[in-house]
């Protein structure tokens, strides 16, 4: 048995205490903790919020030797209980690690439990204790309780690490809430709420979208095999001033929103960023089946102690990113223009993305330890997203299959379910059940598509469905081929290949202080503060004629650039419209009210 206890040490220097417990532990026994969690695909190095490690057997001390990073071993009696005492620092609010405070308290298993090296099988039980100066507070969390209170503090058991650290932990005095979908009983908490949320609207909302996703997976029959793979489930969000994401888990997923982007009592018309969240709610709970269960066979078993690697994120990411979006549709959350504006959305982002040319999207599943977490000035350049091209990518194959009549990708998501066993699965298995059910081998789309740089065909396979695509001229920013800040003035985050700004010789780090307009004999120079500022000064009609160069300072120097200001048709950007024809109108409801 491996026990840990975890006490809540101090809210205000935001500190966990936790005593690990080995029953039987082996004569050198190796501990670590982990350096990355499943789902967010970068070395996190948790090890370095733990602190004051100490071991005991009985009242006798002894010597915790750290091997690396955030390893350790301990020669001891095997025959005598193994005591870990050690604190770990908890501020970090995101998703992935642990955080405490006098309003609140989050942990994944990652962050606060070490690992026993050679006893990942052997049960686990995770003992949460109450703080007595926060008797209003409650917790929540999708692991099985063993024996707790009604606030929900005591032991939960786990019948490894895997399924220890896959169950995080929310506690504090939250909102709380209660349906049911499918025979299945959903919580949904939310921290950091003003008084003016609509939890009764995020309520019927979250449960709409879990009923369309259950329906995708499992149908309306009460066959058992086409039961939900999980007895319950939890949703934690987490409101703050500014932020954004989720980690999805096998029953439960944290989440983090603006809170401004919460549902407010009393308004008709929500703001747009409650669309964004129901998004995310969408993306995470997608993910109970497609990553959870159906997985890279690379991910059959973890490794915690380095990067895992597999070129399947742009199916388990991307096709899950276009679900989401698509499910809210046929939710009935949204409709029919939303989701086209949703997905031309998601076009743009892929379209003005250089890397696309670059790198393959399963190339950059691969590469996402080092460049997608870990954005540079020159990562638009060098990669893509495996979320926004992967969807694209699962736009192009459900709607080749539904042009060709035999089948659809949603039938292919349940087919691999079955095919697979809702275990590991390789891009061998995507590639036969294609084959499958649409009747002919999609072999050379999967390589253009997924191992190729080449352009997806978007435009052509939605006029096919009833989408009208229509080109309109980029934003500025993209003309110029630029990624900027603007707080404070225009600083440069980015400049894209072949645009007029690396033409001209910006660089990352450049702050554009302003620009000087014509020719010898009129140059005028203004100081600029926005990129809008520039169609101020700047004639279209008569750049070819004007001499335009830029001002900007770099490591404390003044240099002056040349620009070419770039046409309006120089950068395109696609609009997204439903086609108005009856006979398009019926092709479009099919694929979108599936």
């Amino acid at each position: 048995m491996i026990t840990y206890n975890i006490e809540l040490h101090d809210l205000n220097a935001h500190l966990f205490q936790v005593t690990l417990t080995i029953a039987k532990p082996a004569i050198t026994q190796h501990v670590s903790l982990p350096v990355w969690i499943p789902g967010s695909y970068l070395v996190r190095e948790f090890a370095k919020n733990l602190q004051k490690l100490s071991a005991y057997q009985g009242k006798k001390p002894l010597e915790a030797i750290q091997s690396d990073k955030c390893s350790w071993q301990i020669d001891c009696d095997s025959s005598k209980p193994l005591i870990i005492t050690y604190q770990v620092f908890a501020h970090d609010s995101s998703v992935r690690t642990a955080w405490l405070d006098d309003a609140r308290g989050f942990f994944n298993g990652t962050s606060l439990c070490l690992r026993v090296e050679g006893q990942e099988e052997t049960p686990h039980v995770l003992a949460l204790k109450p703080i007595g100066s926060k008797r209003n507070w409650q917790v929540a969390t999708g692991a099985t309780p063993q024996k707790i209170n009604k606030q929900g503090f005591g032991s939960y058991s786990f019948a490894g690490y895997d399924e220890l650290v896959d169950c995080p932990f929310e506690m504090g005095d939250f909102w709380s809430a209660n349906f049911t979908v499918h025979g299945v009983k959903h919580r949904f908490v939310v921290a950091g709420a003003t008084a003016t949320f609509d939890g009764a609207k995020l309520l019927a909302d979250t449960q709409k979208i879990c009923a369309a996703e259950m329906m995708f997976w499992h149908g309306k029959s009460a066959n058992p095999k086409s039961k939900p793979p999980f007895k319950n489930y939890v949703f934690m969000l987490n409101a703050v001033d500014d932020g954004y994401g989720g980690l999805e888990h096998r029953n439960s997923t944290a989440l983090i929103c603006k809170r401004q982007d919460l549902p407010r009592l009393g308004v008709a018309k929500q703001a747009a960023g409650y669309t964004t969240l129901l998004g995310l709610i969408s993306h995470e709970y997608f993910h109970t089946w497609n990553v959870k269960r159906l997985r890279p066979k690379e991910f059959a078993e973890f490794d915690y102690s380095q990067e895992n690697y597999t070129e399947m994120l742009w199916f388990f990411e991307g096709f899950t990113s276009y679900y989401d979006d698509l499910l809210l549709r046929r939710a009935g959350l949204i409709d029919d223009a939303q989701y086209l504006d949703l997905l031309c959305k998601t076009a743009n982002q892929v379209m003005q993305t250089p890397g696309r040319k670059m790198q393959a999207v399963a190339e950059a599943s691969f590469d996402a330890w080092v460049k997608y977490y870990r954005p540079e000035p020159n990562t638009a350049n060098a990669t893509v997203s495996y979320y926004t091209k992967g969807a694209l990518v699962a736009l192009c194959f459900d709607l080749t299959l539904r042009a060709e009549g035999k089948t659809t990708l949603d039938d292919v998501m349940r087919g691999l379910w079955v095919r697979c066993k809702a275990g590991p699965m390789a891009e061998r298995d995507f590639a036969n059940v294609l084959e499958e059910l649409g009747g002919r081998s999609l072999t050379k789309e999967i390589k253009a598509w997924v191992h190729g740089t080449g352009e997806l065909p978007v435009r052509t396979l939605l006029a096919k469905h009833g989408v009208v695509v229509s080109d309109e001229p980029a934003q500025l920013q993209q003309r110029l081929g630029l990624r900027v800040s603007e707080a404070g003035g225009i600083n440069i985050k980015a400049v894209l290949s072949g645009g007029a700004a690396e033409k001209a010789g910006f660089a990352a780090g450049d702050d554009w202080l302003g620009m000087t307009v014509g020719n010898a004999s009129n140059a005028q120079s203004w100081r600029i503060h926005k990129l809008e500022d520039l169609v101020q000064y700047i004639t279209e009609h008569a750049t070819k004629t004007q001499r335009i160069t830029a001002i900007v300072a770099r490591d404390k120097r003044l240099i002056h650039l040349s620009l070419n200001w770039p046409a309006k048709s120089a950068e395109q950007t696609w609009r997204f419209k439903a086609d108005e024809e009856v006979s398009q109108a019926k092709q479009l409801s099919a694929w979108l009210a599936a």
